[in-house]
């Protein structure tokens, strides 16, 4: 399973600028520092990290809406990691069933693909539309497990944020951090990632001493 901003696609700065921005337009000062640890939460989760329990909800769909046009104008143009598409390769010859967890919604999961541009190794796909809790809570990787029809310890979860390692650890799922996403080592690994690369790149270069190479046991593995 991989996580997709900041994991493959090289976004999420892109991410906190159009945040902030939107934030900023509904008067809220916020720091993009905060908001780069709060990325990959749902957009109602996100919001509530940043600006409290507390805040007027009734701004939640309009701070969300205004983030999605912000980022939209940049569907176009969304660049991926050197050698992500590589790595998604190199594993579906390898028998691994690649399914993408993310919390992006359609239209820009679509983007995101475009960007990585290596559907024919990627099994299936699962959004924030498709859970009712988003990541850290397990419920993204277990979704994503019935859709490869694959065992928690047969897979591998890859992600770049705390919230993804929480996620896949609550899920009984070998995490992988990447530091590509702007997130410390430290941190990754005490959210629980089990092995630290610097980037796709460099996940592919090391995949045969990866938590890929452990768990290449059964037929039914995902990643």
């Amino acid at each position: 399973m991989f996580d997709v901003d900041g994991t493959l696609a090289d976004t999420n700065h892109l991410d906190v600028v159009c945040w902030w921005e939107a934030l900023r337009q509904a008067g809220h000062d916020v720091a993009m520092q905060d908001i780069h640890r709060a990325i990959r939460l749902p957009g109602e989760d996100l919001l509530a990290h940043l600006l409290g329990e507390d805040r007027d909800t009734g701004e939640d769909d309009m701070l969300s809406a205004a983030h999605s046009t912000l980022y939209g104008t940049y569907f176009d143009r969304l660049p991926a990691f050197d050698a992500a598409a590589d790595l998604l390769r190199a594993l579906d010859r390898r028998d691994w069933r690649v399914v993408l967890v993310t919390s992006a919604r359609d239209a820009e999961l679509d983007a995101l693909r475009r960007a990585i541009d290596a559907d024919e190794a990627i099994t299936a796909t699962a959004s924030s539309e498709d859970v009712s809790e988003g990541k850290p809570a397990p419920e993204p990787v277990h979704h994503a497990l019935g859709l490869a029809d694959a065992a928690a310890g047969d897979s591998v979860f890859v992600g770049d944020t705390v919230w993804d390692m929480r996620a896949g650890s609550r899920a009984d799922v070998a995490c992988v951090g990447l530091l590509c996403g702007g997130i410390p080592r430290r941190d990754l690994e005490e959210a629980g990632a089990r092995a630290i690369h610097r980037h796709p790149a460099d996940l592919l270069a090391h995949i045969d001493t990866s938590p890929f190479t452990d768990r290449h046991r059964a037929p039914n593995h995902t990643a």
